[in-house]
């Protein structure tokens, strides 16, 4: 019976557990609790005062201020990139502090100063939003909103005396809104030479303290001092309008400036290839630097001549002698259509000794392929004198903190009088009826001076650089007229050309701020906007 009853027990234990795990299995699938109900969702207009102000810190910036731009790609690529992001912050943080230990520990008798852990930890920071600012200068700056609640490991252990002791930083919280301008914008990788970093306001910093093993925030009194501290130092170094700066590059090296001038003499040519009906030609010479913008200068036209002397100098502003040539250039003047071109030449600049006058006779090729058989048809030769003067060091252009800064006058300009310079930077919003091809035209007592012609673009960039010297300052009512036209890129008759808007720039205020540089709406112009600087300078 004995050994009967335990087998009945044990079936009937087990039936009994199976029937109760499926009929809990039943009640918890399909019977609903009463006591739980799914949380009401309002929108924040809906929500009471007190609920807004507890919500009010975790509300993105972007929901408050629409100025803002959600940065969730951003807080991915940070997510994704942070365990390597971690070490190479940590290797550079090293690298930046040992220096800086090794110079300051004399001083207080310490024999070593060294880091035994350093680790972000695995808590990256979030970007609550940013924004950025237009301001038609040669600069980008942004402002973020920083949130980072870490798990940071930095422990630092400290020799004197033969003991040692070691200080840990733990949980730290820092809630900042840097701004960081990059300046200035430059034609070289990566495209700006430095760095600004402002607080725009005192930053939050919270975290853990252990001295010895110890929690040291535990002493009264200590938080709060050691959290004033912080905040007060940090304010003091990188609140605005103060800020750290970085600099990537030299500056010089990324804008180029010149390194030096080169003379070119156009003397004569001799033997010219026949253009004109009459067994003549019309020549002149036209010299323009490789990567450089500047216009193209040109020698006097001879006419009537296959053997022109012209003796005329001219000097250009040299970049990189090693890189950069000069170009020249023979065309035959004609009174109507396009001027003929009869050849060319091309000298590089690294074949120049510096502070060597040379003299160069030029053959007149036809283009600068050396496989090209027409090459080898004569049509003439060009004598040309050079002479590249590299600046000395009291002679370089000075590199100016101040971007904005307005240079002086060149040699030459009248005493009482200066040089208006009008710097045509870009357009916006154009829009013609038939066509699109945008030049700007600017007129200023009497004198006319153009762009070039950027072809279809609403939104074209000029960059281009106009000089008027002025025997006075302008006066209250003089005017720079502005004028945007488009050229039809088409041959014909119907619709040549089109007006998409001009403006009058009241000069009355350049003269006193030296420099004025801003957006005019055009007139005539559904949207079409222009940004112009103007500069007044001075002997």
């Amino acid at each position: 019976m004995g050994i009967l009853s335990s087998i009945l027990g044990f079936c009937g234990f087990g039936i009994g557990t199976s029937i109760g795990i499926v009929i809990g299995y039943y009640m918890f699938i399909y019977f609903q609790p009463t006591h739980v109900k799914d949380p009401v969702i309002r929108p924040l207009v809906e929500q009471d005062t007190k609920s807004l102000q507890r919500m009010l810190a975790d509300i993105p910036l972007w929901v408050k201020n629409p100025d803002y731009d959600r940065l969730d790609w951003l807080n991915k690529f940070v997510t994704i990139m942070w365990p390597y992001l971690d070490k190479a912050i940590c290797k550079t943080a090293k690298t930046i502090a040992k220096p800086i230990i090794a110079e300051q520990i004399p001083k207080y008798k310490i024999d070593s100063v060294d880091f035994e852990v350093l680790t972000l930890g695995t808590l990256p920071p979030t970007f609550q939003g940013m924004k950025v600012y237009i301001t038609g200068e040669k600069e980008l700056i942004m402002e973020l909103s920083l949130k980072w609640a870490g798990n940071p490991n930095i422990t630092v252990a400290a020799k004197a005396f033969g003991l040692k002791a070691t200080v840990q930083v733990v949980d730290l919280q820092v809630f900042a809104s840097p701004r960081i301008t990059l300046k200035p914008l430059v034609p070289s990788f990566p495209c700006f030479s430095k760095i600004f970093v402002s607080l725009m306001e005192k930053p939050h910093v919270d975290f853990g303290l252990k001295l010895l093993g110890a929690d040291a925030m535990a002493i009264p009194g200590l938080y709060g001092f050691v959290q004033e501290l912080i905040k007060e130092q940090v304010a003091n170094m990188y609140l605005w309008p103060k800020y750290l700066e970085v600099t990537i590059m030299d500056p010089k090296l990324a804008m180029r400036k010149p390194v030096g001038v080169l003379t070119v003499k156009v003397l004569k040519a001799t033997k010219l290839k026949k253009k004109d009906l009459m067994g003549g030609a019309d020549p002149y010479v036209k010299l323009k630097l490789t990567e450089d913008k500047l216009p193209s200068k040109k020698t006097t036209v001879k006419h009537k001549t296959l053997n022109p002397e012209w003796n005329e100098e001219f000097h250009m502003a040299i970049r990189d002698p090693g890189t950069q040539a000069l170009e020249i250039m023979v065309y035959d003047w004609e009174k109507v259509g396009r001027h003929d071109k009869m050849g060319m030449n091309v000298i590089p600049l690294s074949e120049l000794t510096p502070d060597e006058s040379k003299v160069m006779t030029l053959d007149i090729l036809k283009n600068m392929d050396p496989n090209d058989a027409q090459n080898e048809k004569l049509r003439g030769q060009l004598f040309v004198e050079l002479l590249y003067k590299p600046f000395k060091e009291d002679e370089m252009p000075e590199d100016k903190e101040d971007s904005n800064e307005v240079q002086k006058a060149p040699e030459g300009t009248p005493e009482g009088g200066g040089m208006l310079v009008v710097i045509v930077h870009e357009a916006e919003d154009l829009e013609g009826k038939h066509h699109t091809n945008p030049h700007v035209r600017l007129l200023f007592k009497g004198e006319e001076r153009r762009t070039k012609q950027v072809r279809k673009n609403r939104d074209p960039r000029f960059n281009e650089e106009f000089n008027f010297m002025l025997e006075e300052p302008p006066k209250a009512h003089d005017r720079l007229h502005v004028e945007v036209v488009s050229t039809s890129s088409r041959m014909g008759l119907l619709h040549p050309k089109e007006n998409l808007g001009y403006c009058d720039i009241n000069l009355a205020d350049v003269v006193s701020n030296k420099r004025i540089n801003e957006k005019h709406n055009l007139i005539d112009s559904k949207n079409g906007k222009i940004q112009i600087e103007l500069q007044w300078r001075t002997a």
